[in-house]
């Protein structure tokens, strides 16, 4: 049963209507809120099979004013200058084996994994664990990587990671309520720009079928598609 604030949002919505990126945002601030600062997320059907190796949606973007969310970082990184980059940069957690091991008794209180090439060696046993939670580190998202510094930076900067689900679906952080509208809107335009380019070589036919803008406690609202493009 959908509660009482999220039925009042329903009603200020006009039926059958699709919205421009600016009036969206407007319209999402006018609803009724939480008492806590919302998430802001764009949300896209995209027009690929996702059962297809060559129509996998996947890649990472950074939001020029951050997601406003604070963002814990794990590094797997054998002892050397990778892993001490890695802690100097503000990684909360930095390691190879007993990392590896605590991941495999079934710790995941992170939100962001990256690995060192050379790591990534021990790291693929973490699959079944990892996978599922949208935490394995991947080269196409710059979570394998030499320069492990740069990786921890810019995930606590604001860079989000994008994937498509079994469903052809797609959910991006672009901020918080709390954000201004210029800040709201330049994060959005960032997504949608990064979205359009991950478009695979393999997919056939419209690629962006639709999209919504909606916080954490609202409904979507929908988006018109030319104005995205």
């Amino acid at each position: 049963m959908p509660s009482k604030r999220y039925q009042q949002a329903l009603k200020m919505l006009p039926p059958g209507r699709v919205f421009g990126l600016r009036e969206a945002l407007e319209l999402l601030s006018k609803l009724p809120r939480a008492k806590f600062n919302e998430s802001v997320d764009l949300s896209f059907r995209l027009g690929v099979d996702p059962r297809q190796s060559d129509q996998m949606v996947r890649g990472t973007v950074a939001l020029p004013h951050g997601s406003g969310k604070v963002v814990r970082v794990v590094v797997f990184a054998k002892p050397g200058e990778p892993a001490d980059a890695a802690k100097a940069a503000g990684a909360e957690h930095v390691g190879f084996e007993d990392l590896i091991k605590r991941c495999q008794e079934g710790w995941c209180d992170f939100d962001v994994a990256v690995a060192t090439p050379e790591a990534m060696v021990e790291v693929r046993k973490l699959g079944k664990v990892l996978g599922p939670r949208g935490l394995m580190p991947n080269p196409k998202t710059g979570t394998v990587t030499q320069d492990t510094a740069k990786a921890v930076r810019e995930f606590k900067a604001g860079r989000v990671e994008f994937k498509i689900d079994k469903t052809s679906n797609l959910h991006v952080p672009v901020g918080k309520l709390g954000f201004s509208h210029d800040q709201l809107a330049e994060n959005a335009r960032a997504v949608i720009d990064a979205v359009t380019k991950a478009k695979p070589s393999g997919a056939r036919g419209v690629y962006l079928r639709s999209a919504t803008l909606s916080s954490t406690m609202s409904p979507p609202l929908p988006l018109e598609l030319k104005a995205l493009a």
